[in-house]
């Protein structure tokens, strides 16, 4: 049999690290929302949810951060993420309190419509939307990650033109978290001690594939040569 190089078993042992690492650092940066769903009931405390949902955002450019720069060559995990996370977290947890509201209200209006009978027509229209809004917030910050130099307006322009643009990738992205959401309803411990990074990876990597036509994903370093499509 052919024994396994050292720099391959260097490689696997880089790839479970990072996955590990990026699971607890993901935890600890959203304690307050993961500690909230674990111990209370979310039909009763979704305001307290709601308050606690944006500070996900800059966990997530945090942890799609690391994986760019693991990509790169870049071993330090944790120096990544935090990186990733002190420069994104202002417009991160602006995108998550934006995403986080316009959810909470299609919801509600979901729920106040429900019983009407036009509701049939209305429903299908703001569950939609809530998935655009997702989706929207989802591809912004992989975009963040990339460039958190660049303007919200041309980020946010450009996230919920490309979602819609390639939806095949926005929706097996979705399917993907949203098949993380229900182990984690089922198997939280799984869900956020292994299957937590695998996840945001194939998210990470739909989103920034998404967001090839305005952004060079191989040359990009600064914001000034990043959504320039969305600028012209």
């Amino acid at each position: 049999m052919k024994r396994i190089s050292h720099d391959a078993w260097a490689t696997i042992l880089g790839v479970v690290y990072l996955g590990l690492m990026v699971n607890f650092l993901v935890l600890v940066a959203a304690s307050p929302l993961v500690v909230l769903l674990i111990t209370t009931d979310p039909a009763l405390s979704w305001p307290l949810l709601a308050l606690a949902a944006p500070l996900v955002a800059p966990a997530l450019t945090g942890a799609f951060t690391a994986f760019r720069e693991f990509g790169r060559g870049e071993p330090q995990v944790v120096r990544s993420f935090l990186r990733g996370w002190k420069a994104t977290a202002r417009k991160g947890l602006l995108i998550g309190a934006v995403v986080t509201a316009s959810v909470v209200v299609l919801l509600v209006d979901v729920r106040a419509v429900s019983a009407s009978p036009a509701s049939v027509m209305i429903v299908p229209v703001l569950g939609l939307l809530t998935v655009i809004a997702v989706a929207t917030a989802l591809v912004a910050l992989v975009a963040l990650a990339e460039e958190p130099g660049a303007r919200m307006r041309d980020i946010v322009k450009a996230a919920l033109y490309l979602c819609v643009r390639r939806w095949y990738l926005t929706a097996l992205s979705l399917v993907v978290l949203g098949v993380q959401i229900g182990l984690f309803t089922t198997m939280p411990a799984i869900a956020i001690g292994l299957t937590c990074a695998p996840a945001l990876y194939v998210a990470w990597a739909n989103s920034r594939y998404t967001l090839r036509p305005v952004l060079d994903v191989d040359t990009a370093r600064d914001s000034d040569i990043v959504l320039e499509g969305v600028r012209a």
